[in-house]
């Protein structure tokens, strides 16, 4: 017992020892400067330091890019890549998924089995609604790209269509879309695909033949717009309509109410019906099958 309190007091000597830190002018010996330390200081300001030193180094890994330096921490650009790539592949999915939907039905449509289309992803409508608030912003070149598509689909797509024969339909009797007057003709020169009626107001537009809704939605040119698929590849087509009375994959008869007319979307100048008839993918003049007085 008396041994080891010999050293415990030894140590506590030693550790309280003065030493002298002395610094010459070496051609003079002259003492310049002079400090004098124990083992216990050197211990207490060595263990400061080195607390703070650590403290000094999280705080700059923490808070300064310096953590990329670290070996398997991702630096600023990489995390960047990261998100951008998960927000991509979160676009690419939704996008697919669009696609796949889209060629399905258009599978189902081509094939003449437009009963197994699903989607009924129909926006509500309300003829109530006073569509004359809303504004539309269209871009120089979001016209541009539109005359560009028009004048390659006028000169490419259709232009064999012009001149079709469609006796085969001469005897299927087709209603009437709408009780009205016709305003402007079929064009196929100047891009008018169509028969513009002018009628009186929520007046209710109709189906020309029986067939299944295979377009139900609202765009920003057409406002409301269904069409409706038929026997022997034919397609009618229902625009600028202020509500819609059928949605996607609908059967309806011949001369069934299915819209509203109405003045929807940009490309109008008032309330009117636009019907279009296309057979095997080519517009046809719906003037030689409706009974237009």
């Amino acid at each position: 017992m008396a041994e080891n309190n010999s050293k415990i007091k030894n140590l506590r000597e030693k550790l309280q020892d003065k030493y002298r830190f002395i610094i010459y002018n070496d051609h003079t010996l002259e003492e310049v400067w002079h400090l004098t330390l124990t083992r216990l200081n050197i211990l207490t300001v060595g263990g400061i330091g080195a607390i703070l030193f650590t403290c000094i180094g999280i705080f700059l890994i923490a808070l300064t890019p310096l953590k990329e330096f670290i070996p398997g921490f991702p630096d600023g650009n990489l995390q960047k890549s990261i998100m951008l790539n998960m927000i991509r592949a979160d676009s690419l999915e939704r996008i697919v998924n669009s696609r796949n939907v889209y060629l399905a039905n258009l599978k189902y449509t081509l094939s003449g089995n437009v009963d197994s289309i699903k989607d009924a992803s129909v926006p509500k409508s309300n003829p109530k609604n006073d569509y004359k608030k809303i504004k539309f912003v269209k871009s120089k070149e979001d016209s541009t790209l539109r005359k560009q598509v028009s004048d390659a689909t006028q000169d490419g797509l259709f232009m064999k269509s012009e001149k079709k024969e469609t006796s085969e339909f001469g005897k299927i009797h087709f209603f009437m879309p709408v009780n009205g007057i016709v305003i402007n003709k079929f064009n196929f020169k100047e891009g008018h695909f169509g028969v513009d009626f002018v009628a009186g107001a929520n007046e209710l537009i109709k189906s020309v033949l029986a067939g299944t809704v295979i377009a139900a939605n609202w765009t920003l040119e057409t406002g409301y717009t269904i069409q409706v698929q038929h026997e022997s590849n034919l397609v009618s087509v229902y625009k600028h309509n202020a509500s819609l009375l059928k949605k996607l994959g609908d059967h309806v008869k011949a001369g069934e109410p299915i819209a509203v007319i109405g003045n929807t979307g940009e490309l109008t100048s008032g309330p009117h019906l636009h019907f279009e008839l296309w057979h095997d993918g080519n517009p046809v003049n719906p003037e030689k099958f409706l009974n237009i007085n």
